[in-house]
């Protein structure tokens, strides 16, 4: 008889009960609550709570991997650019006349890089269900075609991560590229509504708060039922010892494969509800100090939990807000000594100190 998916899994519920409070008290107390009340929460906190959230949801699938099955990505960050690059391009269609040089048909980069036309791969981006299908499609192929290659050839460890983070690398340099019509440097910026709301009010952030967290519901979920089930339970063979399990007989790059792919479409979902809250998206969300910072929150929270991996991405991400605006120039360099401190003295993150501290004070 196969165990409930959520048997021994006290953080997790932990965690989907703090997230079905925050969907109902963070909108009470932005919409409700008057903004002269100490109660009040503004919408700048609101946003900044969407955002953490959609890295939580990055944060969660590369655990999916690496936890589950011992893939480390460090190139991640290039299936979230990819997702937000649809909901981009979708939100630059919407602005039409009301660019800076009222063009109805071509976004501002484009009128004034002197194009005449849109290219054929803007094709169909008005529409809201065409670019939702690319943002899932476009990281998913992506990562289907670099795995079936990379599994396929048994590349593993280092020099698969290596490989992740070329990969990424290189999609930066590419996008970078005003060829490449995807607005280089800048990239695409200056959004105004979203299937007709407008962007800027409140309860357009809210909405986006609120898809935010059914998204992360929804991705912790699924990574759950997958590695508690017999895949999962196959996949975590696989990371304790690989070549036995190629001997008995599981085809190895099948499952890395399919469970590759499905993080990616993950990390594509969360670009794509990370790109309204912010209101930008250009090359620089391709960088590899991205995709390795995004590692460290799972490392941090605590890797093979998937609750961890959220709960590391909100602790790293409000630790760089406050830093970036108090002492933004020793950010990166506490990112790093954070790192080697996890690694060195915390191997199992902050779930791993806090089940010690709990099976100490139980302990007679």
């Amino acid at each position: 008889m196969r165990r409930s998916m959520f048997y021994g899994d006290t953080g997790g519920r932990i965690m989907l009960g703090v997230l079905a409070v925050m969907a109902i008290v963070v909108p009470l107390l932005n919409l409700a609550v008057p903004a002269d009340s100490a109660l009040h929460l503004s919408t700048y906190w609101v946003t900044l709570l969407g955002k953490y959230l959609c890295y939580a949801l990055l944060a969660v699938a590369i655990d999916l991997i690496w936890g589950s099955c011992g893939i480390l990505s460090l190139g991640h960050t290039a299936f979230f650019a990819l997702g937000g690059y649809a909901m981009g391009m979708y939100l630059m269609r919407q602005i039409g006349d009301r660019g800076v040089y009222g063009n109805p048909d071509l976004p501002d980069f484009m009128v004034f890089l002197n194009w005449d036309s849109l290219p054929w791969y803007w094709t169909g981006f008005d529409q809201f269900w065409f670019a939702m299908i690319i943002a899932v499609l476009a990281p998913g192929l992506l990562a289907f075609g670099f795995g079936w290659l990379a599994f396929r050839s048994r590349v593993t460890g280092v020099y698969l991560s290596i490989i992740t983070q070329a990969l990424t690398y290189a999609l930066m340099l590419a996008f970078f590229r005003n060829e490449m019509g995807f607005g280089g440097n800048n990239g695409l910026t200056d959004f105004k509504d979203l299937l007709g709301f407008d962007l800027q009010t409140d309860a357009a952030r809210i909405g986006l708060y609120l898809a935010s967290v059914i998204a992360l519901t929804l991705g912790y979920l699924s990574g759950r039922y997958i590695v508690t089930s017999r895949y999962g339970r196959v996949v975590a063979a696989i990371r304790d010892a690989e070549a036995r399990a190629r001997f008995v007989g599981y085809r190895v790059d099948h499952y890395k494969l399919a469970l590759f792919t499905y993080s990616a479409v993950l990390a594509g979902v969360a670009g794509a509800l990370y790109v309204p809250q912010v209101g930008i998206i250009n090359p620089g969300e391709f960088s590899p100090i991205n995709s390795i910072e995004a590692v460290v929150w799972v490392a941090v929270g605590g890797r093979g939990t998937l609750f961890g991996a959220a709960l590391g991405a909100g602790l790293v991400n409000y630790a760089k807000t406050w830093f970036t605006a108090a002492m933004p120039e020793i950010w990166l360099y506490a990112l790093g000594t954070l790192f080697v401190v996890v690694t060195v003295f915390l191997p199992q993150g902050v779930v791993g100190l806090l089940g010690r501290l709990r099976r100490k004070r139980t302990t007679p």
